[in-house]
């Protein structure tokens, strides 16, 4: 899914850079044009996400972080921004395609944990203590719908919520160099000398949640963009067992946007 957003991401770059260097106007953009000037902007954005997928609060049973990679976070937007009438006010919605993802190393103690012994000797269920390595690549089909403030002609601001879809995710991890107690703190104790978990069929395909952002025109057809993304619901349902603290998605997302 990386490399096809990838690829997306190289075409709209390209073909934002085509239509910069042409000098007559097709009938489509005279329709772009006349319909800019009823308040209506089509917008085609693409940008890289950075965050995680983390509880809040951070629980005690995690005693550190010893590693964090973002990974490579890709997205690209499709936009219809109206403005009201003469005043600095408007509603922007669109789609967008993006992955959330992340690699981190914690040190923890009495973690849950429900993990396959790799020497072959079963499943082993209960608190951990030891280090934990954890993947997560989601990649999602989002529909936000923002309020839009125009400062002046160069700055915006906008704010509002999103919904999205899970098109592919991945939840897997290690853990390693610890021991585990069985079923709860007090249990019997074993060593871990490396275990491993897969909980990725069990992701929520729903995510919602809060953005707001700022925006920046720097030329007539380009804007520079940062948003924050903060889910309301976590990635695992409710009452799942496996992970037993709600795990959010929050990233923020810098890039660019082409103004036709």
């Amino acid at each position: 899914m990386k490399r096809i957003l990838t690829a997306i991401l190289a075409i709209a770059i390209a073909a934002g850079l085509d239509a910069q260097t042409k000098k007559e106007v097709s009938d489509t953009d005279k329709n772009l044009i006349n319909a800019a000037l009823k308040g209506w902007h089509i917008r085609l954005s693409a940008g890289y996400n950075i965050g995680g997928t983390a509880p809040l609060p951070m629980p005690r049973e995690i005693r550190g972080i010893e590693s964090y990679n973002p990974g490579l976070n890709l997205s690209i937007e499709g936009t219809v921004e109206k403005m009201f009438g003469k005043g600095n006010w408007g509603m922007r919605w669109g789609v967008r395609l993006e992955t959330k993802g992340m690699t981190t190393k914690a040190e923890t103690k009495n973690y849950h944990m429900e993990a396959w012994n790799t020497d072959g000797s079963g499943q082993v269920i209960g608190a951990f203590t030891g280090k934990v390595k954890t993947d997560v690549n989601n990649t999602y089909l989002t529909l936000p719908v923002l309020a839009v403030y125009r400062i002046n002609e160069r700055w915006n601001i906008s704010a509002g919520a999103y919904a999205s879809y899970l098109l592919d995710g991945e939840f897997t991890g290690t853990a390693y160099d610890g021991y585990i107690r069985d079923q709860n703190p007090t249990g019997e104790y074993t060593d871990v000398t490396r275990a491993e978990y897969d909980f990725s069929e069990d992701i929520r395909k729903f995510n919602w949640g809060l953005q707001a952002g700022v925006e920046y025109k720097a030329y007539k057809h380009l804007a520079l963009f940062a948003n924050l993304q903060w889910s309301m619901n976590g990635i695992f349902p409710s009452d799942y067992g496996s992970v037993t603290f709600t795990l959010y998605p929050i990233y923020g997302t810098l890039g660019f946007t082409y103004l036709f």
